[in-house]
């Protein structure tokens, strides 16, 4: 079969690759590589796939219990358009207008909106003239870092300091601070610690501190005016149309299938063999799961000796998360809301360097009835509850009280702001960072793979080749990093260095010639 890739032509013989981990990685290499005539079989431990894109049942109702934000549309659209697809007849997205609601208590609020003339009008109403003129030059910095990075960095298969600085000079990448700190660069721009406190939060979405990541983070809010969408339906679609899409193109997906051992033979991998002892052989093996897992030997010596090690204290943030129907009162929820606890400081203190549940936790709902014209029409409502945790699922799982206590603290979070939540035990699941360990081994419930606490940290994710020829790896916690469009970029990037290199040992595999002299 002749087919196209990057503009060139190859004609392939139906190599075969096992995937491991149904995930947004996984999910997307195998579709990418299926389209392109090769014999893909993805295995996935749980019974759905998915991976940490995942939703929970309660009474009959799918609530979305992972990712809950939607951004950077043009990956998806590129992918599948590489797969002879259209993103728009498979998935109906509807634009945020709202990008999310903000509380420090019952009066005190502030809407971001998708517009940056809404935002900024929001913005000096609530903290004056000045913050509105900073926010304005607070986007302009992050437009200014995204336009650097994309093409340097996160499009980029294995991007070092050097190939961003030059590829977009050395003024362009002073406009990215590297070097500083995200909190301290907000203070460039907010004096009011509230707007500090709201946008240092786009650390979390690496499962990081604003006090140690640098101030390239700042992009995120490039991305969001780009663009938020509601997934209708809830984002396991996604999931599930790259499954449907990746099987109609040939793709055998198995779930409820856990992978044992990564083979390898004549020093490169060779196949799979799985927990119930069978043997699936393949030219090629994608890994996506956490990089800790194989670090830690879960999937065999020899993929263990592929990757890095990974060190716990380099783990990134974990979650406490209630996933519910309630009865909602007294506060006017938006698709996303945010309810902020007392002090930034402290709070990330007690996640990073104390190691425990915060004191004053901030709470972010994900109220997936509302937005977009949603109308939750006097149902009880479909709510994701989430607070930042530390990353000791592995070492320390925490007892029916601590759970209570910081339930407790949440709620009443969100009761300073007059938010009252009704709801039972039977309508609530729990999830805490040995929950995730559980979901994801070796992680301690790390949920965003290593942290990127440092100017170096963002460049030391592994990126899809690993030390062992065959042995390939994709996910959240590989280059370009974690969320949704990061895990599908790495899958495409797994699925592009592999193709290469199946191309690169046809081209130069020795052949007998005759009078029998070798030839490369």
């Amino acid at each position: 079969m002749s087919i196209t890739f990057n503009g060139r032509r190859r004609t392939m013989h139906g190599e075969r690759v096992a995937i491991i981990g149904g995930g947004m990685g996984g999910l997307v290499a195998a579709l990418l590589l299926a389209a392109r005539g090769l014999d893909v079989t993805v295995l996935e431990r749980a019974a759905t796939v998915g991976g940490k894109m995942r939703e929970t049942v309660i009474a009959g109702r799918a609530i979305d219990a992972g990712p809950t934000v939607f951004t950077m549309r043009w990956v998806l659209d590129e992918i599948l358009a590489q797969a002879g697809a259209l993103l728009e007849d498979h998935l109906t997205l509807v634009p945020a207008g709202i990008l999310a609601r903000h509380a420090w208590g019952e009066t005190a609020r502030l809407d971001l909106h998708a517009d940056i003339d809404a935002s900024a009008d929001a913005i000096g109403a609530f903290a004056g003239a000045d913050a509105a003129r900073g926010y304005r030059a607070f986007c302009e910095r992050a437009r200014r870092a995204y336009a650097v990075l994309e093409p340097a960095f996160i499009r980029a298969a294995r991007p070092t300091p050097l190939s961003v600085a030059f590829a977009g000079g050395l003024g362009a990448f002073r406009n990215v601070s590297p070097f500083t700190t995200l909190w301290r660069a907000l203070g460039d721009h907010f004096k009011d610690p509230r707007l500090r406190q709201l946008f240092g939060r786009y650390a979390t979405y690496c499962g990081c501190s604003p006090f140690h990541a640098p101030a390239t983070l700042m992009l995120i809010a490039h991305v969001e005016q780009s663009g938020v969408w509601f997934v209708e339906g809830g984002i396991q679609r996604i999931a599930r149309m790259l499954r449907l899409l990746a099987e109609a193109r040939g793709a055998t997906i198995r779930t409820g299938t856990p992978v044992a051992e990564i083979l390898a033979s004549g020093g490169r991998a060779t196949g799979v063999r799985l927990a119930d002892g069978e043997v699936i052989a393949s030219d090629a093996v994608i890994a996506n799961a956490d990089v800790a897992a194989l670090a830690a030997g879960c999937f065999g010596a020899a993929a263990q000796r592929a990757v890095p090690l990974a060190g716990a204290a380099q783990r990134s943030l974990s979650a406490v998360t209630w996933a519910m129907l309630a009865e909602v009162e007294g506060f006017p929820l938006e698709r996303h809301n945010v309810f902020f606890g007392d002090d930034s400081a402290s709070e990330f203190a007690d996640l990073f360097d104390r190691a425990r549940l915060p004191d004053s936790p901030t709470v972010y709902v994900c109220a997936q009835d509302r937005g977009a014209d949603g109308d939750p029409a006097g149902q009880p409502e479909r709510l994701l509850c989430l607070v930042n945790a530390p990353p000791r699922g592995d070492r320390f799982k925490p007892d029916a009280t601590e759970v209570a206590r910081c339930e407790t603290k949440a709620f009443a979070r969100l009761a300073r702001a007059g938010l009252r939540l009704k709801t039972s035990p039977d309508h609530m699941v729990v999830t805490t960072p040995s929950g995730f360990e559980q979901l994801f081994p070796a992680t301690g419930g790390a949920l965003y793979g290593r942290t990127v606490h440092g100017w170096q940290a963002s460049f030391q994710r592994p990126g899809a080749r690993t030390r062992l020829p065959g042995l390939y790896l994709a996910g959240g916690s590989v280059h370009p990093g974690a969320g949704v469009p990061m895990a599908a970029m790495s899958g495409r990037m797994a699925a592009e260095r592999l193709m290469a290199d199946l191309a690169s040992t046809r081209r130069f595999h020795r052949v007998a010639m005759p009078g029998g002299t070798p030839m490369g």
